[in-house]
């Protein structure tokens, strides 16, 4: 393996990371749904939740950490569909606004700690 590159000290928000994984996965034959609920499934085991149909999301207390959970997943995508792995700053997903029809939705708030079980 290759060096590993330093990471800059950053404060609490910049370094706490969250990943959305964003598919498309053909649902079209019996084999292909399977695959899906199986992707699914897996994304859901590791941590992620839905944000929105076929978007999960999953906070990650470091960069290093979230780059384990997109190799991770990264090496169970099906292999038909298309999957994208966006890696956010605490503060970025903090900033995202919510529409639900024409009315604005407040954003939840983001966790201040990593929880353990």
């Amino acid at each position: 393996m290759g060096k590993s590159r330093p990471v800059p000290e950053f404060p609490w928000g910049w370094r706490s990371m969250w990943v959305i994984v964003m598919f498309d996965l053909p649902t079209d034959t019996p084999k292909a749904r399977k695959a899906y609920a199986r992707f699914r499934k897996t994304l859901i085991e590791d941590g992620f939740s839905m944000m929105q149909y076929s978007i999960y999301t999953r906070h990650c207390a470091s960069i290093e950490n979230a780059e384990v959970h997109v190799k991770r997943m990264g090496a169970q995508v099906p292999s038909k569909g298309e999957v994208r792995f966006l890696t956010i700053t605490d503060r970025q997903f903090g900033r995202i606004n919510v529409f639900i029809g024409k009315k604005r939705q407040t954003n939840t708030p983001s966790p201040s700690q990593l929880e353990l079980f």
